[in-house]
């Protein structure tokens, strides 16, 4: 495990920091989270379809469309109007869902798809953030 030479207090006394040994770096959470900004949008996962990629209902996904998607890469795409997240089985053209309960769902010339990015990074928030309450 590497530690992030990041200086926090939890009000703990008794015993020395782990990160003790390291001096305080100015973290950006735009910085850790975003490195295509001009291309990268946030969306929230809704079901449970993805939970076998630890992507659950309400997470927050980071999604970049400047990536190039790879062969099971975790995707959000437009399926016939419906925006969805799904593993990408870029060689058969299927979307599979990360959850035995739901059926793979091949893409065939009949359906209107559009890829909208990679999924790169997921948050599980525990307590609702007020800016996504709305």
């Amino acid at each position: 495990m590497k530690i992030i030479p990041i200086a926090a207090q939890a009000g703990i006394t008794g015993f020395e920091s782990p990160a003790a040994e390291y001096s305080q770096l100015p973290l950006s959470l735009d910085e850790l989270l975003i490195e295509h900004p001009n291309a990268t949008f946030i969306g929230r996962a809704s079901g449970n379809s993805m939970r076998d990629v630890c992507i659950f209902d309400n997470d927050i996904l980071i999604v970049d469309r400047h990536v190039q998607s790879q062969h099971l890469d975790v995707i959000v795409a437009n399926l016939n109007g419906e925006f969805i997240c799904k593993v990408f089985d870029k060689e058969n053209q299927k979307l599979l869902s990360a959850n035995g309960y739901y059926q793979a769902v091949t893409i065939t010339s009949f359906d209107d798809f559009s890829f909208e990015g990679v999924v790169v990074k997921s948050i599980r928030c525990f307590r609702p953030a007020s800016v996504l309450l709305s």
